[in-house]
């Protein structure tokens, strides 16, 4: 079983081949794949974690599509002032499926 830890969007995910995943927003390329940058690779009883090796690793993505996350509302409020303030937030987010782990 192979698979890899990789570093995107702030974050870290687990990933296999054909896992879909969601990360922030991430600009394809012309042929809509990405690359990501690997952290950890386990190849059976085999694991990766070293900068030099991890340099010869790619891993290569296909983008599905772009969609944004769910409303965060953030609201403030101060009692006997006549303070309230309301704000909203959603993030852009883009789906990914992993092609290949080499």
């Amino acid at each position: 079983m192979v698979y890899a830890i990789v570093r995107a969007g702030g974050r870290q995910e687990k990933v296999e081949v054909g896992t879909v995943v969601v990360l922030d927003r991430i600009a394809a390329n012309k042929d809509g794949n990405i690359e990501l940058a690997p952290v950890l690779l386990v190849d059976g009883d085999k694991i990766t974690h070293d900068a030099k090796s991890l340099a010869k690793v790619t891993v290569t993505a296909e983008v599905l599509g772009d969609l944004r996350g769910p409303k965060i509302v953030i609201q403030k409020f101060k009692n006997k002032t006549g303070y309230k303030k309301r704000q909203g937030h959603r993030s852009e987010l883009t789906r990914v499926k992993i092609t290949g782990i080499k």
